[in-house]
């Protein structure tokens, strides 16, 4: 497509309505508070392991319980979703994970401590990893569902670049509640906060094909485009689940296991920063609670900056006849590559040079953050909410190995400095994946 015909294309759709990014913006704000009530333990845990009496591995190990049960939970909220749609499953989803958010506010005012402490914080969490397991599966559906192929992209890396907004946020409103009010009484605000959300999600969210506000001019543009509109339509319709040869293709496809292995990578990237970050610099580079919650979110600045950047630039590159395939995976490569440099931090002095150095590692996590983005391109159309569950379970093993890695590598040698290496080398992992691993991306079993 030329410059002209691009300009005469964007300036149809802008007369053809834009409902469909309400529902982005939705999903967008659920996801801010999804990952805020992830990170409550990361900007609460230094006084939790004081009032507690809880060590670093104990940490590492409680960390770690969230993403145990995220990995395990994903292959069945993915059936959940293809089963019973995303309105049903991501509504019932936030509010019980938001519950399970304010129940971690409790254990202090239990009498716990040490090991006890430590148990009853890991079941909760482990809960928490567990119901939240459906929610982004369902972003994928959803996006899937409302966005052509040629806006995906961007409507992807928006409802991904939310975990940088909840750092933005919630990691200074938290530290300040901690420091002002008590550890406990952040996660019993955050899972306030959840519930009533909820409500909000019940009350405005319905699927393309029955959203009475939704035009039929927009319905049709987003149909033509690509867009799975009638996906939810089908599913009530079907007789016959998908055969066993369909869900091989789940794990023997070349293309989706580049995608999971580039999934993998990235997250072991989000938990350094969503786990330990703030108490690298705490521990690490001998700030204060309150100085780390504020500075903690200035590379989330630069990742929400790179997260839009990336589905911006590949959907850009595919309005301009680029193949998705390409226009995919170059944003993916040079953010990997640039996140690489966080490893740089080991050898520098000042906590400035350290603060502009995560945040360039952070952009490029947020540049490279395109793989929701390519599932909703190459995922067997039967199967999108189950073969999203295969994506995120088999990424968020990383949640379950970094914290703990980390954890180990700390408490065995009092420092941060082969941390930051582990963290790093899977910049590098990734982009082999993508490059030697990958071949072009299309959607999985469709001639």
């Amino acid at each position: 497509m030329n410059s002209k015909s691009a300009v005469a294309a964007t300036q149809a759709v802008a007369g053809i309505g834009r409902h469909r990014f309400l529902v982005l913006a939705l999903i967008f704000v659920i996801t801010v508070i999804n990952y805020a009530d992830r990170a409550t333990l990361s900007i609460t845990g230094t006084e939790v392991l004081k009032d507690l009496g809880m060590d670093p591995v104990m940490l590492g190990m409680v960390f770690s319980a969230f993403a145990w049960a995220y990995a395990l939970g994903q292959v069945p909220g993915g059936w959940l979703l293809d089963r019973f749609g995303a309105r049903r499953v991501y509504g019932i989803s936030l509010i019980l994970w938001s519950l399970f958010t304010l129940l971690q506010g409790t254990v202090g005012w239990m009498g716990l401590a040490g090991v006890s402490a430590a148990v009853a914080l890991f079941s909760m969490r482990f809960m928490l990893g567990l119901v939240e397991s459906p929610a982004f599966p369902a972003n994928s559906r959803i996006v899937s569902c409302w966005f052509p192929t040629r806006e995906r992209g961007t409507a992807s890396a928006l409802f991904n670049s939310a975990q940088y907004m909840a750092v933005v946020v919630f990691a200074p409103l938290m530290a300040w509640m901690t420091h002002t009010l008590s550890w406990e009484q952040v996660f019993i605000w955050m899972g306030v906060l959840g519930l009533l959300l909820s409500v909000v999600w019940f009350r405005l969210y319905h699927e393309p094909h029955n959203a009475p506000w939704l035009s039929r001019e927009e319905l049709d543009y987003m149909r033509e485009g690509g867009a799975l509109v009638d996906l939810e339509k089908e599913r009530k319709a079907a007789k016959s689940k998908p055969t066993r040869a369909e869900v091989m293709q789940l794990f023997t496809s070349r293309n989706l296991w580049a995608v999971y292995l580039g999934q993998y990578c990235i997250t072991a990237l989000t938990y350094f920063f969503i786990t330990w970050f703030p108490i690298y610099l705490i521990k690490g580079r001998g700030m204060t609670i309150m100085e780390a919650g504020w500075v903690a979110a200035l590379p989330a600045i630069c990742g929400f900056t790179g997260g839009i950047l990336g589905g911006f630039v590949s959907d850009w590159l595919i309005r301009r006849g680029v193949h998705p395939s390409r226009a995919r995976k170059t944003p993916f490569i040079i953010g990997m590559a640039l996140s690489t440099t966080l490893v740089l931090a080991n050898y520098v002095e000042g906590n400035a040079a350290v603060i502009a150095l995560m945040t360039l590692a952070f952009f490029g996590k947020g540049l490279a953050a395109v793989g929701w983005a390519v599932l909703s391109d190459v995922a067997p159309k039967k199967m999108v909410g189950l073969c999203g569950g295969v994506f995120n379970g088999i990424g968020n093993v990383a949640g379950i190995v970094t914290p703990l890695v980390i954890g180990y590598v700390v408490a065995s040698t009092g420092s941060f400095h082969n941390a930051l290496w582990f963290v790093a080398a899977h910049g590098v992992l990734g982009i082999l994946a993508y490059l030697l691993l990958a071949r072009r991306f299309e959607r999985t079993g469709q001639a």
